[in-house]
């Protein structure tokens, strides 16, 4: 079945209001989002005079937020609420759940600590029913942040922005809600779907046994009861991106109800005449997507709305783009939400860290592979253990936040060299996690001959690739064409046009010229343009910032058009494939 969103645009007056885990839904449901107080201070303290009011969430750096500045790396963010619950709210249990916080936060309640986290990417809850207090409660958040840290993954973000680097930004930058349980309940549901046997695992977290029921709309098509069963749904549609087919699944124990979905999908590598392909439930698709920074014009890191982030993904499908590369940052559970029920693959990174990277590496790379030895970690900016241990456990953690979203089909450890270390035993041990899909263990320069993909990145000269005997051949980072008609004082992009018409000439010229014939000549089996909207200074989105189409749609549409045609001209279908 075909899932329809809905959206609040704004009615209930509270930003971002859309329930935000949509794969791990309860009834229970108490929005924080909106106005909070802060101050930005030298103490840890929480004070009691504050700098004025936030817009949670929204980074205090972004103008979205309301706030005049954020933390400085030596200081310390606070945040404040006051909530009373609802009559018949608690039912044994209180929880605080926290869509992401960048970057180290303690959080109390009416002066008790109830929780700590680490690292700015990640969802996380903490209990907060030992110092919950009949009527109103206190709610404060102490949050620190380091772009800089050695230690912690920082994506893209920097405090000198400029060229491929944006603003840094702090604290609550996704949704944060309350939500109710009862005393045993459902900590977290593992969903394994296996396209060849037709069936679903289900694997339940939780104190109790489960029932655990699939749906295609209100019929039950699939049901079992424990913590760890595979139900047989081969009466179910097969998820791809020609057909984004989704099912409703119920997990109930005692009285604790979770709803989710699933789509019955498999992403492997097939070989067809020697050429290594992507498949998608066994069949060769070409991956035509986009690099996807995920930065808003007003929020940084933070969508205006709900619907914004859908329209934005619906804008790709429409040009007949079927992939992004969500480029290192995470996104609000939504966003993987609205990708599986338009049918977008998404190729996700992990988060990039270690120390400062070589400007002199970073500039030569796009003409000369600098190859070094990941091992020389001093070389690769990962001399310190503990920025190591740190990347491998958020890198755990992110495929184990994302494991059930069904538009995720590959992983991506390292771009660029960007604290690159010991790729192809990382690769392993990432794969110990996850089977269920691809890897691309090293984007770009520094490829150890790991992963499933010949990961290349062409910028500044003509695209030349040859077949790969191994892997998949990917053109993971290309193009990066830019043009913009704003007045801006310094722009970057990889090539730059006077024109509309003249960029727009050229992108279609470089996929018909540079791109199509290599379909064929060397077997290329995926493309990642840079990119998809304009981040700052850097202007070679296809689309502006606000969303507005920089090139010709209709060529554009027409282009991937023949990309598709030419790949499954050459890789035929099987007869009843609905890809």
């Amino acid at each position: 079945m075909i899932f329809t969103p809905e959206f609040d645009d704004g009615k209930s007056g509270i930003p971002l209001c859309e329930y935000p885990r949509p794969q791990f839904k309860r009834d229970s449901y108490f929005p924080l989002n909106g106005e909070w107080d802060y101050a930005v201070t030298s103490s840890r303290e929480t004070s009691t005079e504050y700098d004025g009011k936030i817009l949670v969430p929204y980074s205090p750096e972004s103008k979205a937020s309301g706030a005049a500045r954020g933390p400085k790396a030596d200081e310390f963010l606070h945040y404040r609420r006051f909530f009373t619950l609802p009559d018949g709210f608690d039912i044994g249990r209180v929880l605080l759940n926290v869509g992401a916080c960048d970057q180290v936060c303690e959080i109390k309640l009416n002066g008790i600590t109830v929780g700590s986290h680490e690292g700015g990417y990640l969802p996380f809850a903490v209990e907060l029913t030992a110092a919950l207090k009949s009527g109103e409660n206190e709610l404060t958040f102490v949050v620190t942040d380091d772009a800089s840290s050695h230690i912690y993954g920082r994506g893209k973000q920097s405090y000198a922005r400029g060229g491929i680097w944006y603003t840094a930004t702090s604290g609550i930058w996704q949704s944060v809600w309350l939500e109710s349980v009862p005393e045993t309940y459902i900590r977290s549901v593992k969903l394994t779907p296996d396209c060849d046997s037709r069936t679903l695992k289900v694997s339940v977290d939780c104190d109790a046994d489960a029932l655990i029921e699939a749906f295609d709309g209100d019929k039950v098509i699939a049901s079992g009861r424990g913590r760890d069963i595979t139900l047989d749904v081969s009466v179910c549609k097969p998820w791809s991106p020609s057909s984004p087919e989704l099912y409703p699944i119920r997990i109930t124990a005692g009285s604790d109800v979770v709803e989710s979905y699933f789509g019955l999908r498999s992403f492997t590598e097939t070989v067809s005449d020697g050429t290594h392909l992507f498949a998608v439930n066994g069949i060769p698709v070409f991956h035509n997507g986009l690099l996807d920074q995920g930065y808003w014009r007003d929020g940084i890191y933070t969508p205006p709305s709900a619907r914004a982030m859908y329209d934005g993904i619906k804008a790709v499908v429409d040009l007949g783009f079927n992939m992004l590369r969500k480029h290192i940052k995470i996104e609000p559970a939504l966003w993987y939400y609205y990708c599986d029920v338009l049918g977008v693959l998404v190729w996700q990174d992990m988060i990039n860290g270690g120390g400062r990277y070589s400007k002199l590496r970073i500039n030569l790379c796009p003409f000369v592979n600098l190859h070094i030895n990941d091992r020389n970690y001093r070389k690769m900016k990962r001399d310190d253990p503990a920025s190591r241990e740190w990347f491998m456990r958020e890198a755990a953690d992110t495929i184990k936040t994302l494991y059930n979203a069904v538009s995720v089909c590959l992983w991506t450890p390292f771009n660029e060299a960007w604290g690159q270390f010991d790729a192809v035993e990382v690769w392993k041990k990432l794969r110990a996690i996850d089977d269920t899909r691809l890897y691309d263990h090293a984007s770009g320069w520094q490829d150890k001959g790991g992963g499933n993909i010949k990961s290349r990145h062409i910028y500044f000269r003509k695209v030349r690739l040859k077949r790969d005997k191994k892997r998949i051949l990917a053109l993971t980072e290309f193009g990066g064409y830019s043009f913009t008609d704003e007045l801006k004082k310094k722009t970057f992009g990889y090539k730059k046009f006077e024109s509309r018409e003249k960029y727009s000439a050229a992108v279609t010229r470089l996929y018909e010229k540079e791109i199509l014939p290599l379909i064929k000549k060397a077997g290329l089996s995926a493309t990642v343009y840079t990119q998809l909207t304009d981040v700052e200074d850097e202007i070679n989105g296809l689309f502006t910032p606000d969303g507005k189409l920089k090139p010709d749609g209709a060529e554009i549409a027409r282009v991937n058009a023949k990309l598709k045609n030419a790949f499954d001209g050459l890789y035929a279908k099987p007869q009843g494939d609905d890809r």
